[in-house]
């Protein structure tokens, strides 16, 4: 999901971009993640004839319906920050507490 909303602003952005926009993200991670969305049909992966060769991955205008949501949620979830926080608490104030297991 992170490369999506990575990729939403419209643009064009190579492997390393992308790999320094996602932070954390090691590059093994990162080619399964980008061969699985172009495999899904929401992003296109276009190499040009190039020395070195250059490599660069846009969403698709499925990638970027999905994009859109992902964002919405993102932003209905950051709207709803202490809604879902006092959920939390009042859950974890009624759970019962698991009992340690004795050896």
């Amino acid at each position: 999901m992170l490369t999506l909303v990575a990729l939403a602003d419209g643009r064009a952005m190579r492997f390393n971009e992308l790999r320094r926009r996602l932070e954390g993200v090691t590059q093994k991670m990162l080619t399964q993640t980008l061969r699985a969305l172009e495999r899904e049909g929401l992003l296109t992966r276009t190499v040009y004839p190039t020395v070195p060769p250059r490599v660069e991955y846009r969403l698709t205008a499925l990638g970027e319906e999905i994009a859109e949501l992902v964002l919405r949620i993102a932003e209905w979830s950051a709207s709803r920050t202490e809604q879902l926080r006092a959920a939390r608490a009042n859950f974890d104030r009624r759970a019962p507490h698991p009992r340690p297991l004795s050896a």
